[in-house]
């Protein structure tokens, strides 16, 4: 982590916590749930040493930055969210400079809208485990896990206010087993967290894969203490049916930009929704018609840039240095 630069930026009313490091063209690197800044550091540092310059923002409710109301999931958005990335890319780069940008998971689903918006932001992306779900007439994509997998799967549970938060309370299952319990999971079958049971369902790890430091845990979970807690992170997934509503005048549009995607073949996110049917039916490429390569990976499970970080590292580089 030498040589990582950490500063705080004025975006949308946020002051936003950035990671970065490195000169050159700028890759923006989007985190998932219920991650951070931190899940990329293997790629921050592994760009800076090839002529780029990496940054990597703690998104809204997330980690250090602060001034998003956590306690109104409204404010979380998808158009929220990809707003504060315009008003951070606005506030580092030159007028009309154009960037790189890397998702993973919920950091994969604002890049895909991020380039939907604004296509004249974007050289390339490149994004892992989650696919473009375009807009659907029939409901918002929580509605759509519900109808597919019942009240118990994890998208579902994590809809009402304070309900896993209360769960998590009760059991009184410490930040340290939440990461461990979240960063471990390997099942590529959906992920059901019954009521009652919540996270006790998924087995603990007797011990922490090569990939995973309990050093890695620590820092995760003290970011998460200071936070407040993981509310931050599910206001996502509240907020889906009013993202939804306020995207509908994308129905049909594409994502226009250059891309790759990459997966794990042990991602729960890979399989949600009949993704390999999507994908090998053609109907991703319909809806990204520049995309270029789809990647599944053997042996990798969703947290991919950290369980596989050099492999993906190699991924993002081999393409975007292509634009």
């Amino acid at each position: 982590m030498e040589g990582i630069q950490h500063k705080f930026i004025h975006v949308n009313g946020l002051n936003m916590h950035v990671a970065e490091k490195g000169q050159g063209p700028l890759v923006l690197f989007l985190h998932g749930f219920p991650e951070l800044w931190y899940s990329w550091r293997h790629q921050i540092v592994y760009f800076a040493d090839h002529g780029y310059r990496a940054v990597a923002p703690d998104l809204r409710g997330y980690g250090q930055t602060t001034g998003a109301p956590v306690n109104d999931h409204t404010k979380f958005t998808i158009p929220h969210v990809a707003g504060d990335l315009i008003g951070l890319l606005d506030a580092i780069t030159k007028e009309g400079e154009k960037v790189y940008v890397v998702g993973h998971d919920w950091g994969a689903i604002i890049a895909w809208h991020l380039c939907m918006f604004r296509p004249d932001r974007v050289k390339a992306l490149v994004n892992l485990s989650v696919v473009f779900f375009p807009w659907n007439p029939k409901g918002d994509l929580a509605e759509l896990l519900r109808r597919e997998y019942g009240d118990d799967y994890y998208v579902c549970r994590f809809q009402k206010p304070g309900d896993i938060e209360s769960e998590i309370a009760e059991i009184k299952m410490s930040y340290e087993t939440l990461m461990k319990k979240f960063l471990t999971l390997r099942d590529p079958g959906p992920l059901y967290l019954p009521k009652g049971k919540g996270f006790l369902y998924s087995p603990l790890p007797e011990t922490l894969p090569p990939w995973l430091s309990e050093e890695d845990i620590e820092y995760f979970a003290s970011q998460h203490k200071k936070a407040g807690g993981i509310t931050g992170g599910l206001n996502y997934y509240r907020a889906f049916h009013l993202s939804w509503e306020h995207t509908s005048a994308w129905r049909g549009a594409k994502v226009t930009v250059p891309t790759k995607f990459v997966t794990g073949e042990l991602d729960l996110a890979y399989y949600m929704l009949d993704t390999p049917n999507y994908i090998k039916s053609g109907e991703f490429k319909k809806d990204v018609p520049l995309l270029e390569e789809v990647v599944v990976m053997e042996g990798a499970a969703h947290f991919i840039n950290q369980e596989k970080p050099d492999e993906i590292s190699k991924h993002i580089i081999d393409f975007i240095q292509k634009f």
